[in-house]
């Protein structure tokens, strides 16, 4: 079952803290996200293993916008 991470306001990637193939549990720190001049990290909702990466540092997402996804 996947597991899609989606980003929760609007902003800019600031970086990307994991890559396609690891291994994460709960609550792990998975990417940092600037949003009104704030950086908000981005925790894992549950264990499992990266799947799929959506954005890259420097782009700007959209609330709701899914970044990756983990099985």
């Amino acid at each position: 079952m996947s597991v899609i991470v989606e980003a929760p306001m609007p902003g800019k990637i600031l970086e990307i803290k994991v890559k396609v193939g690891d291994t994460v549990k709960e609550d792990d720190e998975l990417a940092v996200l600037e949003a009104m001049k704030m950086e908000n990290l981005i925790y894992s909702p549950a264990g499992g293993t990266i799947k799929e990466i959506k954005v890259t540092a420097g782009q700007n997402v959209e609330t709701d916008q899914v970044i990756m996804v983990i099985e």
